[in-house]
């Protein structure tokens, strides 16, 4: 009887500071994925909306969807909040092929954005651009 007791107080002891600090754990930060046509439709029926390319200098340059801020990858958990002030805004990301726009936006989420649209690479947008 004694040994139950003892087994039962550890595994108490052992399970109630797991248990309190899981519950002090943030809700995970995230972004959602969507599709270009999506992005397209957002785009043409938003107001209030940021199109982020986080590609480099010299693929902006060489084209990109109109009205696009540009934020390096490498450099968007620099400069993201000294650049994008509003953290509940809509903000519209893509890149060349939608590796480093899933990275930009993973690092958006941590930095506390809580809207944020994913919508892949240039490469498979239908819609105009621009240089």
């Amino acid at each position: 009887m004694k040994i139950k007791l003892f087994f039962r107080a550890l595994l108490y002891s052992a399970l109630l500071p797991c248990l309190l600090l899981c519950g002090c754990r943030k809700a995970p930060t995230t972004y959602v994925c969507i599709t270009p046509e999506q992005a397209k439709e957002l785009m043409d029926t938003e107001q209030n909306y940021i199109i982020l390319d986080v590609r480099t200098q010299q693929e902006y340059d060489l084209g990109h969807i109109p009205g696009a801020l540009l934020i390096p990858n490498e450099v968007i958990r620099e400069q993201a909040e000294n650049t994008l002030k509003d953290k509940d805004q809509l903000i519209l990301v893509y890149c060349r092929s939608g590796r480093r726009s899933k990275e930009a936006a993973q690092v958006l989420a941590e930095l506390g954005y809580t809207n944020i649209k994913e919508f892949g690479g240039i490469i498979d947008w239908p819609y105009q651009t621009t240089r």
